[in-house]
């Protein structure tokens, strides 16, 4: 899966400045829509409990309608794909699979011995001990019904009938088990993510702590997808139960097990936080899936729309917890957001594309830019490296660049204490493309690599570029950077 982990620590970086421009023909056809006609044409959620869109043999879904639906941002040429939904075998698979979990009675609680869902084998292996086992259903329950009665009014439903929420857990126990659910979240975070958590670090306490969660509610649903299964089905139940459990968490606060605790602590601390760039993330895992998904990307805007999807969404779930500098919105921050999600994921993209293509099978690589280049897929399968692609490369990484250079530029729209560990994020992965440059632009034999302290070096000049200062004095190699 093509998750981006660093993108939960660099996507929030908040640009204004003109970068490389999607498909112009599609902008300009976009961009000629009023703002009412462009929010027309954007989907609406489904409900849960929905009847799956049909579709004949003559009306097959494209992505092409996904992609008409997206909204080009005020600020700049970046697309947002928020809540787009279209009539996909995706979806209509999420929501076949939801329905039966209906039938059977909805989304069932954790048991004392019961495997975390989407806490596998190789999870725990990588962590190093066994996750998640520090509290019983019971003490779970009671912690979720402490923290719901700390909601600010009017956040989350109330179910008919249910009884009042009391905070009568004796406090040390709580504290014991929502101590222990964020500390294993750090623990899985460092495991699959050690650049991205030494960013964390950077952070405050409590900022740092809802990071690790909204980490591991990705890390869940990356490993939900990926877990080697005999079919299909398995998979598409357990991702229709996972979404179903994540609507239950934000409309009543329910969990599930010890981590749900985690990001329903996350909801009440930020109420401002969306489910839906959760909802959309869970939409770019199945654009993976065969059979299900996209298996090729015919030009950048297709591929625009998986970037916001597995990358953008992480930004939007993050941004309410680094904040914004006072006089900023988080709509003005939106764009910015989505533009780092754009660099990151054409960076993992370019990284890994001789992996992707030995190992997977998938070129994601998109087919128009392959033609301009007279780059093939066979050449790629076969892992040839000519002028050719090298081109191709350059082509690819100048792209990216433009959207860090915006993503930089914005920098200055966080939070203070949010700066630092954002823009360390932000050098430390557009360092990849330089590995790339160095290896001859081998992304086919060679995979780019940053090593620890050449990443721990990267930090005073980040510190250098969160100063009023570098606006006027900018590093040797970096843009001014006009007034936010």
């Amino acid at each position: 899966m093509k998750f981006s982990t660093f993108a939960v620590a660099a996507v929030l970086s908040i640009s204004g400045s003109q970068g490389f421009t999607p498909t112009q023909n599609f902008l300009h056809h976009l961009q000629q829509q009023p703002l009412q006609q462009q929010q027309q044409r954007k989907q609406t959620e489904i409900a849960v409990a929905g009847t799956p869109p049909t579709t004949t043999s003559n009306q097959q879904f494209t992505i092409q309608e996904e992609i008409l639906s997206g909204r080009v941002l005020e600020g700049g040429e970046v697309i947002d794909f928020e809540a787009v939904k279209g009539p996909s075998l995706a979806e209509n698979a999420l929501l076949e699979a939801k329905q039966e979990i209906l039938l059977r009675g909805g989304v069932s609680s954790s048991t004392t011995d019961a495997p975390l869902l989407g806490i596998n084998n190789d999870v725990i292996t990588a962590v190093g001990h066994d996750l998640g086992r520090f509290a019983n259903p019971e003490d779970t329950q009671k912690c979720a019904s402490y923290i719901r009665s700390m909601a600010p009014p009017n956040l989350l439903q109330k179910r008919t009938n249910a009884q009042d929420d009391d905070n009568s857990i004796d406090k040390e126990v709580f504290q014991s088990i929502i101590t222990s659910a964020y500390k294993e979240s750090g623990e899985v975070t460092e495991a699959f993510a050690k650049t991205f958590y030494l960013g964390t670090m950077l952070l405050p306490p409590k900022s740092r702590e809802a990071i690790w969660a909204i980490y591991v509610w990705c890390r869940r649903t990356d490993e939900i997808v990926d877990a080697p299964r005999d079919n299909d089905d398995d998979m598409l139940s357990d991702l229709s139960s996972w979404e179903m459990r994540l609507e239950n968490l934000w409309n009543y606060g329910d969990v599930v097990d010890a981590y749900d605790l985690c990001l329903l602590d996350v909801r009440i601390k930020y109420p401002e936080l969306e489910i839906t760039p959760f909802m959309d993330m869970i939409r770019g895992m199945l654009m993976d899936v065969p059979g299900l998904g996209q298996e090729r990307y015919n030009n950048f805007d297709e591929l625009h729309l998986y970037c916001y999807r597995v990358a953008g969404t992480v930004g939007l779930m993050s941004l309410p917890i680094f904040g914004t500098a006072p006089g900023v919105t988080y709509e003005q921050a939106r764009e910015p957001a989505l533009s780092l999600g754009v660099a990151l994921q054409i960076t993992n993209i370019l990284r890994d594309v001789g992996e992707d293509a030995t190992e997977r099978g998938r070129v994601y690589l998109p087919e128009e830019d392959m033609a301009q280049f007279g780059v093939t897929k066979t050449q790629i399968l076969e892992q040839r490296v000519d002028e050719n692609y090298i081109n191709l490369m350059k082509y690819e990484i100048a792209k990216a660049r433009n959207y860090y250079e915006r993503a930089r530029r914005g920098v200055f729209m966080l939070a203070p204490e949010s700066r630092l560990p954002v823009q360390t994020s932000l050098d430390a992965y557009g360092t990849i493309l330089a590995k790339i440059e160095e290896n001859g632009y081998d992304t086919l034999t060679t995979r780019a690599y940053v090593g620890k302290w050449e990443k721990l070096s990267i930090i005073p000049f980040s510190w250098y570029r969160t100063l009023d200062i570098s606006k006027q004095l900018p590093l040797p190699g970096d843009k001014h950077v006009s007034p936010s």
